[in-house]
């Protein structure tokens, strides 16, 4: 077609020049093919760009892991530490108890004896009313 594209990816429209009542028209020129090693070389220029760029980003995630392992190991020898405190704490305490239980036990022993004084006490009283009153009835007659 005069002054139209063909239609094919790279082609230049026809120019189409008037001269005299003759129409002339230049051919179109592809453009010239770009060497096939300069796209490989930016090929592989940009695939290692691309791959360093996953290599840092992996190095980066085990640096990252590393020092969260670091962090948590030392927040575990906190604990264990916070733990061995707690135990010695819980020892001595038990040790304390140990000491004083002779002492619980001599309280117990004080608490039932007591216990068994009232009931023989509240027998007594029980007794000397039936006395008293058994007495009452003997001073009436």
């Amino acid at each position: 077609r005069a002054g139209g594209s063909s239609g094919k990816p790279g082609d230049r429209p026809k120019e189409v020049h008037r001269e005299g009542g003759v129409e002339t028209a230049e051919e179109a020129v592809e453009p010239a093919e770009p060497d096939i090693n300069e796209l490989c070389s930016d090929m592989f220029e940009k695939m290692a760009v691309f791959l360093q760029g996953e290599l840092t980003a992996t190095c980066e995630d085990y640096r990252l892991l590393e020092n969260m392992n670091k962090l948590t190991s030392l927040k575990y020898m906190e604990m264990k530490d916070i733990s061995i405190n707690i135990s010695r704490n819980l020892q001595d305490l038990n040790n304390k108890y140990a000491s004083l239980q002779p002492y619980l036990d001599q309280i117990n022993q004080i608490e039932e004896q007591v216990s068994a004084l009232e009931q023989a006490a509240y027998k007594l009283d029980a007794y000397s009313k039936k006395l008293e009153a058994r007495f009452k009835k003997l001073e009436k007659r």
